[in-house]
């Protein structure tokens, strides 16, 4: 099941919308012509950790406006995924996906004006036992 959303709680999703790390040190400016796509969760050991709902967008629809200096990365078990995060606060922004390198999924709670805890219905996909890691 895929979940879309084009407004979250009457606040509706812009064609180009900012997202900000809690302190504000990285501003991201991220292509959402369709609004949220492929909304989910995931239970690996790092996102059951950091409870985040990501959505989607391509490599290509994701432009840091301030603060590169200030993302750290972060890596993990087959080094493939990369987990972006400010230094200073801390906060969870975005990664490039294991299970579609093509992609970035990107951290809906830092979307300015949306309230996340209003998001119903998240899918939660099985990282866990991550197709990379069978075999």
């Amino acid at each position: 099941m895929s979940v879309n959303l084009k407004e979250i709680d009457g606040v509706k999703i812009q064609p180009k919308h900012l997202a900000l790390c809690h302190c504000g040190s990285v501003k991201i400016e991220l292509d959402l012509p369709d609004g949220l796509i492929d909304l989910r969760r995931c239970d690996c050991s790092l996102c059951r950790r950091r409870g985040a709902i990501a959505a989607s967008v391509s490599l290509d629809g994701i432009t840091v406006l301030e603060g590169q200096e200030h993302l750290k990365l972060y890596q993990f078990n087959t080094n493939t995924a990369k987990h972006y995060f400010c230094g200073n606060c801390g906060v969870y922004t975005h990664h490039q996906r294991r299970s579609n390198p093509t992609q970035y999924g990107f951290n809906v709670a830092c979307l300015e004006g949306i309230n996340p805890l209003k998001v119903e219905g998240i899918p939660t996909y099985d990282g866990v036992n991550h197709p990379a890691d069978q075999g």
